[in-house]
């Protein structure tokens, strides 16, 4: 009886550190460019304040265009550890800069909150 307990009670805290130990951010969706192609289109659906997270390549003197149908309900931002801050979202439907170096750049999508709880977004990237 007594190594039964032993044994249960060594099941419940591995069980327990496991749980915990899952608890990290899931990675960002990688952007990628077809073939003979600059752009490419993110879509999915969010409730209000969920966030989507992307990442895309790009190199130093592109110019970067995010083309947003659906500026009324969803915002984005642009970050990358060196050149942009992890500042305020943007709601412009279309929002254009240039790349002022060579690397990946997270890309985030957040629904905002408005009446609709939930809704599909649909943003293009352009990188050329």
């Amino acid at each position: 009886m007594k190594s039964f307990l032993i044994f249960l009670l060594t099941f419940l805290c591995l069980g327990t550190l496991n749980v915990f130990a899952q608890g990290g951010k899931a990675e960002p969706n990688r952007i990628r460019l077809a073939a003979g192609s600059y752009s490419a289109t993110v879509a999915g659906s969010l409730r209000n304040a969920q966030e989507m997270e992307y990442v895309f390549g790009a190199s130093k003197g592109q110019t970067v265009t995010i083309s947003n149908a659906t500026s009324s309900q969803f915002d984005f931002r642009v970050f990358n550890e060196e050149y942009f801050d992890e500042g305020d979202f943007d709601s412009s439907p279309t929002y254009t800069f240039e790349i002022p170096e060579t690397g990946d750049y997270l890309f985030t999508v957040r629904k905002k909150q408005t009446g609709t709880r939930s809704a599909r977004f649909s943003l293009k990237i352009k990188i050329k």
